[in-house]
């Protein structure tokens, strides 16, 4: 039982020594609400649920890489706030690498507009588009393509690295707009 015990001074007359008692508090019930009161806000809080996002890892045991259409191969590089885009390959890119800003609506466009018109080229197969953030990318930059990426229903994408070809490539565009 829980009590709440004060000591006080005896009072003291000089005829008589009378000793008065302190009222006893039982604390008990007021305990007991305290651990029913912690029991129900921790039974009914509702905890974080992790965010996650779906990794396709390719198999290690097949060593030849896989062979793509170029046509239906999109590379966008990342850079701090910026992608710049191609189409196929580097050294024959079939569209003329352009750069666009991340926080601008031209990405979402331009990859919808990709998306319409690739399976036309490549007998109905989807695009497939491959990410390469170079090392002035930040974190807050990949996600927002991958949110892209789910925005405009891109089936096939994946990150990967990015060549020195591809880096030189985004710097030779930066000093060819005088940034």
């Amino acid at each position: 039982m829980a009590e709440l015990n004060q000591k006080s001074p005896p009072v003291t007359t000089k005829k008589h020594r009378v000793r008065r008692h302190t009222p006893k508090v039982d604390l008990t019930a007021m305990v007991d609400l305290a651990f029913l009161l912690i029991t129900f806000f921790m039974l009914t809080t509702s905890l974080n649920k992790p965010n996650s996002l779906d990794v396709a890892m390719p198999d290690k045991n097949n060593e030849k890489p896989a062979e793509m259409d170029e046509r239906r191969v999109i590379s966008l590089l990342l850079a701090e706030n910026e992608v710049t885009w191609y189409q196929g390959n580097l050294d024959q890119p079939l569209s003329k690498p352009q750069k666009i800003a991340l926080d601008s609506p031209e990405l979402r466009a331009m990859l919808l507009k990709l998306k319409r018109t690739i399976p036309q080229n490549s007998e109905g197969k989807d695009m497939i588009v491959l990410i390469k953030p170079n090392k002035d990318a930040r974190t807050k930059d990949i996600i927002r393509t991958l949110d892209e990426m789910r925005i405009t229903d891109t089936k096939r994408y994946m990150l990967s690295k990015i060549s020195p070809q591809e880096d030189n490539l985004i710097v030779s565009l930066n000093l060819s707009k005088g940034i």
